[in-house]
């Protein structure tokens, strides 16, 4: 009977024992440092100045030069040191023990080192060359409740290793976390480039991580029962309570609705992915690109191969409701008498090969095009040297050759401009009114808008030229014929 009063006895006290070794294992007293020695490492970090202002600007120059070449390792360094966390966590410790000048205090210094940064990555991006907004600046523009989970949970996790005996590496691993200055600094590329829907979303994300990271420390210093400061009567407490409930709804819920906003789109995405991989594995057609846009809720896809009829289209579409891809539209481009929509091809190898292939092409018909109407030009002048030869042999018997050829005057200010040239050898020399008349001639029977002359006297009885007499006319005359 003994023995089974015992055994009793030690089954009713396990479950105790269990909550014992429990509470000792995950007790936040153990190791919990002094009330003052807490409330001392808080507010020593709140002030922004001295050194703090200046250690912030230079973290901000080098968040902002992370996010401008998109590097992740220059971002997480810039987080290591910036000291934005302490107004922060002084914000929080003064609402946790009613220390309304700590509040004030702190979110004063915290307004002024977001204006600090606002103004430092603004003036960075102002002068930098690199405009394009990269992957880690887009990724701070669409804040999510992906984004309140972490600010809450890593503010927990700082303000218990503030608080313990021994200094952690928790307050720079929250930093990285929670990512306080690269949603500001997103913000000031917004204001340096004009684009105020980064300015939104960035200090949008920006409001996130500083209420819940405030929130969380006050939760903490709740939950570890540092001495209240001020008189704190059950209205008071009520009213601070409500406030920070409002404040946290306010906050969240439109992250909320951009979190739901969000995985109705990546469902979206998924299903239609599925949907182009089950329906479009065809034989003789391939999908060379697609775009998913879930937004429109249309899905553009661009085919090769064998073109697809309207009733397999419509067949294809059909089966969306059942991919539950309800209210979606397919937007095909395919092959038509072996002439590809290029417009659909703008992704994937295959599509980047015939574009190159096909702008490579036009180019070479460009370049062929243009030396052919060139050529053309050329050879029409040429081809009436016979009747040009012949018309001026019949006016001026006198002469013994001629020679059409194409030039380039270069002018003192490095202008250039064609012309066509004649010159005409003779026995004789010309009168000053033939030679007017020559040009005039000449160049209403060419069509050109400049021409250049000249007349060489040859010695009647050689047929070399005497280079001691020789004229020439050269000048540019316009389409009306006037000089």
């Amino acid at each position: 009977m003994t023995n089974i009063n015992q055994s009793e006895h030690i089954i009713s006290s396990a479950p105790g024992r269990v909550r014992h070794a429990l509470a000792q294992r995950f007790s936040l007293f153990a190791d919990k440092a002094e009330d003052g020695e807490i409330e001392r490492r808080i507010r020593d970090a709140v002030e922004m100045s001295g050194a703090t202002p200046w250690i912030l600007i230079f973290a901000i120059f080098v968040a902002s030069v992370g996010l401008n070449v998109n590097s992740t390792a220059v971002i997480i360094g810039a987080m290591l040191i910036s000291p934005l966390m302490g107004p922060l966590m002084g914000a929080g410790l003064g609402v946790a023990v009613y220390d309304f000048d700590l509040v004030k205090r702190a979110l004063f210094n915290l307004g002024l080192a977001t204006l600090i940064s606002l103004i430092v990555s603004a003036l960075y991006f102002s002068i930098s060359p690199l405009q394009d907004a990269q992957s880690e600046l887009l990724a701070r523009t669409t804040p999510t409740v992906w984004d309140v989970i972490i600010a809450l949970f890593g503010g927990l996790a700082g303000i218990i290793g503030v608080t313990r005996h021994e200094k952690s590496n928790v307050i720079p691993g929250v930093a990285i976390a929670t990512a306080l200055m690269p949603p500001v600094c997103t913000a000031g590329f917004g204001i340096a480039t004009g684009q105020w829907n980064f300015v939104g979303g960035a200090l949008y994300l920006y409001t996130i991580n500083c209420v819940f990271i405030g929130l969380a420390t006050v939760i903490g210093i709740r939950v570890l029962k540092l001495k209240q400061h001020g008189f704190a009567d059950a209205k008071i407490e009520r009213r601070v309570k409500l406030s920070l409930l409002l404040i946290a709804l306010c906050t969240a819920v439109p992250s909320t609705y951009l979190t739901v906003k969000l995985v109705n789109d990546e469902v979206f995405k998924s299903n239609a992915r599925k949907f182009v991989a089950q329906e479009f594995a065809l034989k003789d057609t391939q999908v060379a690109s697609s775009k998913i846009n879930p937004t429109t809720r249309s899905i553009e896809l661009g085919l090769i191969g064998l073109p697809l009829s309207q009733s397999t289209l419509q067949n294809i579409e059909g089966r969306l409701a059942v991919a539950q891809l309800d209210g979606a539209k397919i937007i095909v481009h395919q092959t038509s008498d072996n002439k590809v929509d290029v417009t659909a091809l703008k992704s994937g190898l295959l599509s980047d090969l015939y574009l190159s292939g096909q702008e490579a092409l036009r180019h070479k018909d460009e370049q062929i095009k243009n030396l052919q109407k060139e050529l053309s030009a050329r050879n029409a002048i040429f081809a009436k040297a016979d009747d040009i030869s012949a018309e001026l042999r019949a006016q001026y018997s006198f002469v013994t050759s001629i020679l059409i050829g194409d030039g380039i005057e270069i002018l003192p200010n490095a202008v250039k401009k064609p012309f066509l040239q004649l010159s005409v050898k003779s026995t004789k020399p010309f009168s000053a009114d033939d030679k007017v008349r020559i040009e005039n001639w000449f160049k209403a029977r060419t069509k050109a808008d400049a021409v250049a002359l000249n007349f060489i006297l040859e010695n009647p009885e050689s047929t070399q030229t005497v280079n001691h007499k020789r004229e020439s006319l050269r000048h540019s005359v316009h389409p009306t014929g006037k000089r």
